[in-house]
């Protein structure tokens, strides 16, 4: 251990300290108990890290950016264990419920596959409501924090709408618009795992599957039959993934190069003055509001949380159906 590596852990945890200490008033009349408290705050220390939970069922996910340079493996596995160990002594976690993670930057045909062979499930709250995430079997854990302001205004929304959750994932906003009270809320998703998981959540918090649909298939897919049965939603959520190639789906999907006719099959289904939610985190996506046929409004500043301190974490637009 060196002492760069010492003093290095030092500030760590005074930023953590910090910024715990500045979120906690917030975070409690939210009802908020998984916080994002370091994205690269300090860029010599390139390490994302969220907190899950409360005291004695608190849980850390600790995420390693990949570094701009090589480093000796051993070398980075004992800073890690470092960081780790002085994560949990700052928050008052205990050191089993200390979750490391790589997070690297995707190369074409590249996704994300399970990090370790067990799950380590915990249950954490949010806005009354709550979720199952899993900080091991992944390197996301369920629940993208990033998206809380989002769902909120979804929830405010739905009220009597007849709402679609579009690449569905694990189900967070179809929880949020039937706490909100819409008639239906159906999830699309072309996972069998992530939509098991979004009717747990579902389940979790009072909502039945029979109200509220499953629908294991391809998006584009759904849209296209849904369309030609002449389907009608009032609320659609679109939070596409930045890129997929799965096995189960005819081609691949880009959400840079294929987001304007994703919109159009959207818009092809909406009921008059429907509102969709689009949302993406491709750092390289150029909106233009002439590739869609409906009003359009930027509201990402208002998406993005006070625990974010990277404001392009990503980005959302409201449509407004004709």
């Amino acid at each position: 251990m060196t002492d760069r590596d010492l003093r290095q852990a030092e500030y760590f945890r005074n930023r953590l300290v910090k910024n715990e200490r500045q979120l906690r008033r917030w975070a409690r009349r939210e009802g908020v108990e998984a916080l994002r408290l370091f994205d690269n705050d300090i860029p010599e220390i390139p390490l994302a890290l969220e907190r899950y939970g409360l005291g004695s069922e608190a849980a850390i996910q600790l995420a390693l950016y990949e570094r701009p340079y090589e480093k000796n493996e051993a070398e980075e596995a004992e800073w890690l264990g470092l960081m780790a160990r002085t994560a949990a002594e700052a928050l008052g976690v205990d050191g089993g419920s200390v979750f490391v993670k790589t997070r690297r930057r995707m190369r074409a045909l590249e996704q994300y596959e399970r990090t370790a062979a067990a799950a380590a499930e915990r249950r954490t709250r949010e806005g009354g409501l709550d979720f199952i995430v899993d900080l091991a079997g992944h390197l996301d854990t369920g629940l993208f924090l990033d998206h809380r302001p989002t769902r909120a205004i979804v929830r405010e929304a739905a009220a009597g709408c007849e709402a679609l959750n579009l690449f569905a994932y694990t189900g967070s906003f179809s929880v949020y618009a039937a706490a909100g009270a819409a008639a239906s809320v159906t999830s699309v998703d072309l996972s069998a795992r992530y939509l098991d998981w979004a009717g747990r959540n579902l389940e979790l918090n009072g909502f039945s599957a029979s109200r509220h649909p499953l629908v294991r298939a391809d998006v584009r897919a759904f849209l296209a039959e849904a369309k030609r049965r002449g389907r009608r939603w009032d609320l659609i959520v679109v939070d596409p993934p930045t890129f997929s190639n799965s096995k189960r789906s005819p081609e691949d999907f880009d959400v840079n190069r294929d987001w304007p006719e994703l919109l159009a099959s959207c818009l092809a289904v909406c009921s008059p003055d429907a509102s969709i939610y689009f949302s993406t985190n491709s750092r390289s996506f150029k909106w233009r509001a002439d590739a869609v046929e409906a009003a359009s409004e930027d509201i990402s500043e208002a998406t993005i949380p006070p625990d974010f301190r990277d404001r392009r974490i990503h980005r959302c637009w409201k449509l407004k159906a004709p």
